[in-house]
């Protein structure tokens, strides 16, 4: 049985896997920078940037090395905010990396983002679509994400999957939370245009694509990258009617939803400390590598919703 190590196990994502790969058996220990002792998984004390006795984790035989680690991408896009993000991720992974040349680790899940494509409009991307340069590369997510996967590139490991997420839909989800919250209070209308694309995936599906990336799960993943995210993309006005439908309240029989236009979205996303542009671009992202590999347990957003209502 191999051994994993999480970085980032205390983040939604890691929280998850860890529970995931532990009870499907496996040995996980979580580097964490502030590490919870007595709980069922592991941890040991890590700073993200140093070499220190979490080192030894990574001896064995047969180890497998998952990085999610850094900052939460909810803030609002100034330089020192957006270095932060990118420093976070970057100086993570190249510490791992440093800290894994020579040992014996057979596979790595290296975690990255569909954002790496910033706003693409209409166009329809894939594993192998080019990245946007220029102005269209937004500092925040193409600038954040290019430098984050440079990291991995020269990690000592057999087997190495780039999982660039989208957003991932569970009960207990942080974006989930807040557009439950929007619709519960009335306000689940199109945000801006209603056009952008939403690109998701639903958490049980994301988990089995991150068990084949480690080599533990039900079907073969290549190494490379790999588009984690489900295969029907919606636009934004269709995200909020299936939200509407679930959570907004209803007067007279109609389900209240009021629209955010661009300005009050700016707005708002000021006041609460976030970054508009995460609801006002959008990308419609499919996966190539995994068509014909992997059959989605959630493949549409009201499929998935509707298990996320009734958890």
């Amino acid at each position: 049985m191999p051994k994993i190590v999480l970085a980032g196990g205390s983040g939604f994502l890691g929280r998850h896997l860890a529970t995931d790969l532990l009870g499907r058996g496996h040995d996980v220990v979580v580097l964490s920078r502030n590490p919870q002792p007595g709980g069922r998984v592991r941890q040991v004390d890590w700073d993200g940037a140093t070499i220190g006795p979490w080192q030894r984790e990574l001896d064995g035989e047969d180890v497998r090395v998952v990085n999610l680690a850094g900052k939460l991408v909810d803030a609002r896009p100034t330089s020192a905010n957006v270095a932060a993000l990118r420093t976070s991720r970057v100086d993570a992974t190249r510490i791992l990396v440093e800290a894994a040349r020579g040992k014996d680790v057979t596979a790595w899940l290296q975690a990255s983002t569909t954002a790496i494509w910033s706003d693409a409009g209409e166009a329809r991307v894939t594993e192998t679509t080019a990245l946007p340069t220029g102005k269209a590369a937004l500092p925040q997510m193409t600038g954040v994400a290019v430098p984050w996967e440079r990291a991995i590139q020269d990690a000592d490991t057999e087997k190495l999957s780039i999982l660039r997420t989208s957003i991932v839909l569970a009960p207990d989800c942080p974006a989930v939370d807040r557009l439950v919250t929007l619709a519960k209070l009335g306000a689940g209308g199109t945000v801006g245009s209603g056009r952008q694309w939403f690109s998701w995936i639903h958490l049980t599906d994301w988990l089995a694509i991150a068990r084949a990336a480690l080599g533990v799960g039900e079907f073969d993943l290549p190494s490379g990258v790999v588009a984690a995210t489900g295969p029907n993309p919606v636009r934004n006005a269709t995200l909020m009617r299936e939200l509407r439908k679930l959570w907004a309240p209803s007067v007279l029989g109609y389900r209240l939803g009021v629209p955010t236009p661009s300005p009050l979205l700016r707005l708002g996303a000021r006041l609460i400390g976030t970054d508009p542009a995460l609801a006002w671009t959008g990308r419609h992202v499919t996966s190539e590598v995994l068509a014909g590999r992997y059959e989605f347990e959630f493949p549409t957003l009201e499929g998935a919703l509707w298990e996320i209502r009734s958890a």
